[in-house]
């Protein structure tokens, strides 16, 4: 049974917010209706690393570091807009680090990925790693772990992704079938999102839709969706490939939450029961 949160939840995304980003008045003004932008170069690196742009939120004592790929469509987000999850994690006992990346439409695929790779692989010089993300970023997550494989670079030892957008074809099929159920998204706005994120790159490079990969020799996964997104099938065909190919991979879907559930975690239920298996999954791997 969802909570009362999560239910007010979705009545709120779908009144204000899934009409605002749609797509119906461009790109553009989706993003600043989410009133997400960063701005590129950032204002400021993380503790004055200058290779490192993002955010730190430090345990009191870390056990592992973390790596959060934060969502936003590629086009929308910000690290500080992620600090109740970086925070979470945090209490875990994770040092959490939040990239900052290039967004669309300005900076066109793979420079999402070049940006948190160049992330990743200065964090790994200093120690093993973990990797979260969500939506866009839990896709990132997954294309990311490709590119390091390919490379013969460390993989983190697990992987956390919520609602992880891994097909930005929309071919799924639950993009049809809860077309009218997911409270924030439409098959539109997703196909806008990724056609101003690829520009003319194929919307089959596994570097851009890591679904159409080989998952073979990757970390366990964890994977979180809502059984009403039009995300669900990235999810779960992501959870079945990868079984078929060998990697250890956990799926739960959770009934009637909004895409990205995670955010709301200071009133729902829901929000802190994901992010607590995710700390445990974690930190169990490193």
């Amino acid at each position: 049974m969802a909570s009362l949160s999560a239910r007010l939840s979705r009545a709120f995304l779908r009144r204000f917010l899934r009409p605002r980003v749609n797509g119906d008045e461009g790109a553009e003004a989706a993003a600043q209706a989410l009133n997400m932008r960063w701005p590129w170069p950032p204002a400021g690196v993380a503790e004055g690393d200058p290779e490192l742009a993002g955010e730190w939120m430090r345990a009191r004592s870390a056990r592992a570091t973390l790596v959060y790929l934060h969502g936003g469509a590629f086009m929308a987000g910000a690290p500080r807009l992620f600090r109740s999850t970086a925070r979470f994690f945090a209490k875990a006992g994770f040092d959490v680090f939040t990239p900052a990346y290039r967004l669309a439409p300005a900076h066109r695929f793979p420079a999402a990925l070049d940006d948190v790779t160049a992330a990743y692989e200065r964090l790994a010089a200093r120690g093993p790693l973990a990797l979260a993300g969500d939506s866009a970023g839990g896709g990132l997550a997954l294309a990311l772990m490709l590119r390091l494989r390919a490379r013969g670079l460390p993989l983190p030892r697990a992987a956390a992704l919520f609602s992880p957008w891994t097909d930005l074809s929309a071919s799924g099929a639950s993009v049809r079938a809860n077309e009218g159920k997911d409270p924030i998204f439409t098959r539109r706005a997703l196909r806008l999102a990724a056609r101003q994120y690829l520009g003319e790159a194929s919307v089959r490079d596994p570097e851009a839709s890591p679904l159409q990969g080989d998952l073979s020799r990757l970390p366990p996964l964890l994977v979180h969706v809502g059984e009403d997104e039009l995300l669900l099938d990235d999810s779960r065909r992501l959870a079945a490939r990868a079984a078929a190919a060998g990697t250890a991979v956990e799926l739960r879907i959770f009934p009637l939450v909004p895409h990205g559930w995670q955010l709301g975690a200071a009133f729902m239920p829901e929000a802190r029961e994901s992010l607590r298996e995710a700390a445990g999954f974690l930190t169990r791997h490193m």
